[in-house]
């Protein structure tokens, strides 16, 4: 198996025998916490979460209720649908990042994780890769080609640019077209943040 970067993920189903079980299967890599109800999980959501597994159906407060909660304070959390209720047209307008139907194995949980943690990294490469080419390209722009060859600082500049590029296309191999769509909607949904504040 390979190596699994950590993560806090809440799992939230209304049968508590289920998300008990996912959570067992999921604590091995990483820091699983249970919610056995949409409020429950209300409650629990926080900064600190980074993935959130959610079941569509549930007595109290909707998994799809929960889903708008969590886009409506921008919480950060990358969301997984995992539940017994067959993808339909409505799903076209929900928010979510993965959807899985149950029942589900423990490397089907462990792989929805794992792909939306990729998507993390992705996502922060790429923010990362932005700043420092628009940086580049302000600094190609304003100074000599005698500066910027004599400049160490616009060198590492340089190599860290390549850096990122080489990773970015190495990341985005692993992600299948739905994770990469989720990670350009998240930044959509940030930048729009950001211009509206």
């Amino acid at each position: 198996m390979t190596e699994r970067e950590s993560a806090t993920v809440l799992v939230v189903d209304d049968e508590s025998d289920v998300a008990d079980s996912y959570a067992e299967q999921l604590g091995e890599f990483h820091t699983a916490l249970t919610a056995y109800s949409g409020e429950e999980a209300l409650e629990k959501l926080g900064p600190e979460v980074d993935v959130v597994l959610l079941d569509r159906r549930m007595p109290d407060i909707s998994g799809d209720e929960v889903l708008a909660y969590i886009r409506e304070r921008d919480l950060g959390a990358w969301v997984a649908m995992v539940t017994a209720v067959d993808p339909d047209f409505d799903i076209i307008e929900m928010p979510f990042d993965d959807y899985v139907v149950k029942p589900v194995s423990r490397r089907e949980l462990l792989d929805t994780v794992d792909r939306l943690l990729t998507c993390t990294a992705y996502q922060e490469r790429l923010r990362e890769y932005y700043s420092l080419t628009v940086k580049y390209i302000s600094l190609k722009q304003t100074k000599t080609s005698v500066e910027l060859q004599t400049s160490e600082e616009f060198a590492d500049l340089e190599r860290r640019c390549e850096e990122l590029r080489d990773q970015l296309e190495a990341t985005s191999t692993e992600l299948d077209d739905r994770n990469f769509l989720a990670v350009i909607r998240d930044l959509e949904g940030r930048y729009q943040a950001g211009v509206e504040r």
